[in-house]
């Protein structure tokens, strides 16, 4: 079956950085594309970014785009989130999903088209 395993979330002030990693055991990431996601208290889970399996082309969320970088390593069947200048309104559980498909596509936020999900790492971005 094998699973998918976040870790690098926790407490940082506005401004600051985290990085997580979404590590598979138990099969490879290598040929599916790759969902991080986030879901807020009272919020419906959001797609945050997406990487291609083949050429490692991205994706991400308009909030996101330029403070956040995903990207993998095959090797390590590990996915990362770099996540720099933090806001208050990044604070959520945020998870790895594998995708249906090798490609993230135009419905890469979408989590219906993702089949196999972590069980979340909590990021909290507070003074």
């Amino acid at each position: 079956q094998g699973q998918l395993v976040e870790s690098g979330g926790g407490l940082v002030q506005p401004g600051g950085s985290l990085r997580l990693s979404c590590a598979a055991s138990g099969f490879t990431l290598a040929y599916v594309a790759i969902g991080w996601f986030r879901q807020a208290p009272g919020k419906e889970r959001e797609g945050v970014s997406c990487i291609d399996s083949t050429d490692g082309s991205t994706n991400y969320v308009h909030s996101v785009k330029g403070r956040f970088t995903i990207s993998r390593d095959n090797a390590k069947d590990t996915v990362y989130l770099q996540m720099n200048s933090l806001k208050p309104d990044d604070t959520a559980v945020y998870y790895c999903a594998t995708s249906l498909f090798r490609l993230c596509g135009n419905s890469w936020y979408d989590p219906r088209n993702y089949i196999k999900w972590g069980q979340g790492t909590q990021v909290t971005v507070s003074s």
